[in-house]
């Protein structure tokens, strides 16, 4: 299998200043006006599946934390027979990004390994929520993880008799109030859960495979489903829905299958959809418009906007948003793009059409 080409256009994105008429295709995203690129994770060395490139190993999740720390949870696949179940670490990588190697991947290990997680939030800006789940068992757990410990939130093994709270957990993510809502993509349920855990509504949403989450500035939950998909690679139609603060869900949009939500600057809904190669943000009537493309085999697999706080200012990537990659096709080693530009004057504009 080839090696990844060099990624010499990504790296010139640094200094590039978009012209007012539409952009061309810099390297393998094309973005709006003022909007730049840059490689902010990558790695040398790794092996998976047979295929040795650049990149880290599978990264299907992403959390940032209120210092603009990124969150990246090394996992397996969860959706097929044959999956790669097992112990796999959680990264944090600093401001400023990072190269990792086999031999310097330790340095970026955060807590204890966990069976396939995912991470979801991370609540005030330091509680980082992840989910595993064991399939034979059908039984999951969402954990808690602050400054590297690891402690049960939610689920586990139910008390005899009694069904598990959580079967297949897979996004969390938290409101204004910090209570924390878990998608359960196997029971078809969004449990919700108060500040510490206690469960206040096993059946909060009821919809067909949710799988993503997240909270805006008005506390509206989004709901992103896979709908009558069996596994997220497949193109059946998938769904996205609004949730008010009430519990009342309103389905926004039917097609895309979103490999990630995000909400970003103005409290706009951002998603990846990897079958399309690009990622789109919902206006306030419900339109979608597109944000970013990717071409030549590259795809979104997850994202997450960095957070407004002085830490993330003065790193220099308040409200940006990072972007885990595909590269060329190869879905077992990934990147983290950084996107920098004006997303306030992107959203303002949309919702004026």
């Amino acid at each position: 299998m080839p090696r990844h080409r060099p990624l010499l256009f990504l790296a010139l994105l640094l200094a590039a200043t978009l012209p007012a008429a539409p952009a061309p295709a810099f390297g393998e995203i094309q973005l709006p006006p003022g909007f730049t690129a840059r490689v902010y994770v990558s790695g040398d060395g790794f092996e998976s599946g047979g295929i040795v490139g650049g990149g880290i190993p599978t990264t299907t999740t992403v959390a940032i934390d209120h210092t603009g720390g990124l969150y990246l949870a090394r996992t397996g696949r969860r959706y097929s027979g044959g999956e790669i179940d097992d112990l796999w670490p959680i990264y944090r990588v600093a401001p400023g990004g990072a190269r990792l190697t086999p031999s310097t991947e330790s340095r970026f290990f955060y807590g204890p390994p966990l069976w396939s997680p995912q991470v979801s939030v991370a609540r005030g800006g330091r509680e980082l929520f992840v989910t595993t789940f064991d399939r034979d068992r059908k039984i999951g757990v969402l954990y808690r993880l602050l400054d590297g410990r690891t402690q049960l939130f939610a689920g586990g093994t139910p008390p005899a008799g009694a069904p598990p709270l959580l079967q297949q957990p897979e996004g969390a993510a938290a409101d204004a109030a910090g209570n924390v809502y878990v998608a359960d993509r196997l029971q078809g349920v969004v449990v919700k859960l108060d500040p510490s855990g206690r469960v206040l509504d096993p059946r909060h949403v009821v919809i067909a495979r949710p799988r993503l989450l997240a909270v805006d500035d008005a506390d509206q939950l989004w709901v992103g489903g896979d709908a009558s998909n069996e596994a997220p690679w497949q193109r059946e139609p998938g769904e996205i829905w609004k949730v008010s603060p009430q519990g009342l869900p309103t389905r926004v949009l039917t097609g895309p299958v979103p490999a990630a939500l995000g909400v970003g600057p103005g409290g706009r809904l951002f998603v990846a959809d990897r079958h399309a190669a690009k990622i789109f943000f919902i206006t306030p009537a419900g339109a979608s418009v597109d944000f970013a493309t990717f071409t030549e085999g590259d795809a979104p697999r997850t994202m997450g906007f960095a957070p407004v706080t002085p830490e993330t200012r003065r790193a220099g990537i308040a409200g940006d948003l990072f972007v885990v990659t595909v590269r060329r096709g190869v879905f077992r080693l990934n990147e983290v793009v950084h996107i920098t530009g004006p997303f306030n004057d992107l959203v303002g504009r949309a919702a004026q059409r």
